[in-house]
């Protein structure tokens, strides 16, 4: 029998069938937390510290101390990959409230929970890279900056759920969220880039959008490769007629959009700079350089 992935929590390692949080912790009873996605390649972990970094900017904006230091969280990541033997990997790393009662206060929270799970993801079937997705413009507004922000990564993403539901029942692969004021804001968990007279064009995050960290690799690959890349107000108008569309994430990394809203997108097939950028980005998540060593 395949033997089971070890789930961190708290200190200890558990089987993954016998991984558990209270039913009183704050991250189930009300989306109280924060978490990061994050890749390993080839036995080393990509971006692991601006990932570390971006966790404990959203738990300071949520006033959530985590109860370890960077390195200490670094740490138990890697350790974690090590005891699963995993080189090649997605990592949900979450930090909840903690153990608390049935009231919104989290000042009946003593100690936040901390979790580390260390698996595969696979987010569409056949082959989207190549053939690139569909996708719709969800109904859902993306929560402003003056409200839940998605630039906190946190547990609280039924507004992502919502869209995710909309893109189900629609028969497509994604949706895509605008803000209140009507601009493209990103994907139910990617952020959305456009490609436009050799122009490569991505929402700011003041339309309450992610700061993503592999959309700032791509945008620096970009960069480097000799394409301009500017954050801009996107609206749908711009989304439609649009040379390429793409998607970034550290689950997606870089998936190329065919069709929106029965619009087809450029060729409709995944446009030069967009398979230009997955070409590097392969590349880039395998450079020594750009990941933390697994057995460092």
């Amino acid at each position: 029998m395949e033997k089971e992935l070890l789930i961190y929590v708290d200190g200890e390692y558990y089987p993954k069938s016998q991984a558990k949080v209270s039913v009183y912790d704050h991250g189930l009873l009300y989306g109280d937390g924060v978490f990061e996605g994050i890749r390993a390649y080839v036995g080393r972990v990509f971006r692991l510290e601006d990932h570390i970094d971006r966790l404990y900017r959203s738990a300071h904006t949520i006033m959530l101390e985590i109860p370890v230091p960077k390195e200490e969280m670094t740490e138990i990541v890697l350790e974690t990959l090590r005891k699963n033997n995993l080189k090649d990997a997605y990592i949900r790393l979450v930090v909840t409230r903690g153990s608390g009662d049935l009231g919104l206060d989290p000042r009946k929270c003593p100690k936040a929970t901390i979790i580390v799970i260390t698996d595969t993801i696979r987010l569409h079937k056949g082959d989207p890279k190549e053939n690139g997705i569909t996708a719709i413009l969800s109904w859902v507004k993306r929560d402003p900056v003056d409200a839940t922000t998605h630039e906190i990564k946190s547990l609280n993403y039924l507004n992502s759920v919502m869209a995710k539901i909309e893109a189900n029942m629609s028969g497509v692969d994604e949706a895509i969220c605008l803000d209140k004021n009507g601009f493209v804001c990103e994907g139910v968990a990617e952020n959305v880039f456009i490609v436009r007279d050799g122009e490569i064009l991505t929402p700011p995050s003041c339309t309450g959008a992610l700061p993503g960290i592999t959309a700032a690799s791509v945008a620096e690959l970009a960069r480097k490769l000799g394409y301009t890349v500017l954050e801009k107000n996107i609206t749908p108008y711009e989304l439609f007629n649009a040379d390429e569309v793409f998607f970034t994430g550290t689950a997606a990394e870089i998936i190329p959009v065919r069709e929106i809203n029965k619009r087809v997108i450029g060729s409709g097939k995944p446009g030069a700079v967009t398979r230009k950028l997955m070409d590097g980005f392969s590349k880039m998540v395998q450079d020594p350089n750009e990941g933390t060593s697994i057995n460092k």
